[in-house]
């Protein structure tokens, strides 16, 4: 065989060969060089399926050629503000940055608006709690403020009247003595209006009506009035009164008060003789929250009460509210009665009862005076509770009580929630009362 035929073949192999190998090396090397273009598709693709913006194209150019440049910008972004940085990195930092710094130039308006402070709410001042106060009872006193009530029937006196009437004095009287006032009372009430009417010192119907209402507030500003006195601890507070003025009630509704100001409270049933009111106790005192200290049904009241102060000292209570069986006041036995359950009080605990509040019934009238004369011969009273004013047109009870008894009032009962039992205060009373402004006037 020809030599060069021979060497020609072997060179065409060899060629052959080489091409083959020079292929699949190739092929090798786009493969290495494949995977981090496919990768860093997906990491420009990512932002947009997160709603976020995709990426200029320079900057994906950039994390294809140098990939860890773009790693340690993301990782620490402020490194692109060193002067070391490299001259093309600032450009790719600017671009990343902003997007990112747009929204944080319009963010803060909507921020602010979103979390804008509400105006400072205002606490009620003490003259519109007053206010409040003084609404509150003339919504309780509204029988007495209609036309046909006491302070109605005062008011049609005044309406119209441009001139003091010759017989004005004469026509409150009768007002007065109509309304439950009682006689010596309305005397002197009217005593100082007719001094004044004659001196002409009253120049018209408003000054009449102005000195009417100073008069009745100085008859009511007994001892200060309003609420009882915690002199003691436990402060032991005894309630009288005869049947049906609302005792037992009175004492839940006070109890109510007093826990709402943080006081423990030592609820003592000294009505033996009545089952109902030992059960009337007991709910008041598992809704109030307050321990009842009771004995069996006819058990000596003076006993039970003894035990309940005892108990009060025991967990440091600060006020015992002691109920009693009510009795009417002209039997002299059971008169007698609450005196030596007084004197057993003292026994246990030196100077109890510390006050003692007598209970009437607005809606009995002058009936509700002489009960207050007899339970005042057997009993140091230091106070009275008026019940049921809602519930009476006349009212003017109130004024004879204090007048001729000289008699502070330390409650008013208003209705039949527990808040409707308030501190007597004589200047809101008398206001509610009395009073002539738009709103009293649309009360009426």
């Amino acid at each position: 065989m020809d030599p060069t035929f021979i060497a020609i073949a072997i060179a065409i192999v060899l060629a052959v060969v080489g091409f083959l190998v020079y292929s699949r090396s190739k092929a090798k090397t786009e493969q290495i060089e494949a995977p981090p273009e496919e990768k860093q598709l997906p990491k420009a693709t990512q932002p947009e399926k997160a709603g976020k913006p995709v990426a200029k194209p320079a900057t994906e150019t950039t994390k294809a050629v140098k990939p860890s440049t773009a790693k340690t910008e993301k990782a620490a972004p402020a490194a692109t503000e060193t002067p070391a940085a490299k001259p093309s990195t600032p450009p790719v930092a600017s671009t990343r940055a902003e997007p990112a710094e747009a929204p944080a130039a319009v963010a803060p308006p909507s921020v602010k608006a979103a979390v804008k402070p509400a105006a400072p709410r205002k606490e009620p001042s003490p003259l519109s709690a007053r206010k409040r106060d003084v609404e509150g009872l003339r919504k309780g006193l509204s029988r007495v403020r209609e036309k046909e009530g006491f302070f109605g029937r005062l008011k049609s006196l005044f309406t119209g009247a441009k001139e003091i009437d010759p017989q004005i004095v004469d026509q409150i009287e009768e007002v007065l003595l109509s309304s439950d006032v009682g006689v010596k009372t309305t005397e002197a009430l009217l005593a100082d209006i007719k001094e004044a009417l004659q001196k002409k010192e009253l120049a018209d119907n408003d000054k009449v009506w102005q000195s009417l209402r100073e008069h009745a507030v100085k008859i009511l500003s007994i001892d200060g009035g309003g609420g009882i006195r915690l002199s003691a601890n436990p402060t032991v507070v005894m309630v009288i009164g005869v049947n049906g003025v609302g005792k037992t009630t009175t004492i839940g509704k006070l109890a109510t008060k007093l826990k709402a100001d943080g006081k423990k409270v030592v609820l003592a049933a000294g009505d033996t003789f009545r089952a109902a009111a030992v059960q009337q106790l007991t709910i008041w005192g598992k809704r109030v929250g307050c321990e009842v200290v009771s004995g069996k049904d006819g058990a000596n009241p003076g006993a039970v009460i003894f035990d309940a102060i005892q108990r009060a000292k025991e967990m440091g209570a600060d006020v015992v509210l002691a109920d009693t069986a009510g009795r009417l006041h002209t039997k002299s036995n059971l008169m007698d009665e609450l005196t030596k359950v007084s004197r057993t009080m003292a026994k246990a605990l030196d100077g109890a009862p510390h006050e003692t509040l007598l209970v009437l019934d607005a809606t009995n009238g002058q009936n509700a005076m002489q009960q207050a004369a007899m339970f005042k011969e057997s009993l140091p009273i230091s106070g009275i509770v008026l019940t049921k004013l809602d519930g009476t047109a006349k009212g003017g009870v109130i004024l004879g009580i204090c007048a001729e008894h000289n008699l502070p009032v330390r409650y008013i009962g208003i209705g039949e929630r527990a808040e409707d039992l308030r501190d007597f205060v004589a200047e809101e009373f008398v206001e509610a009362m009395l009073g002539q402004n738009e709103s009293a006037d649309a009360a009426a």
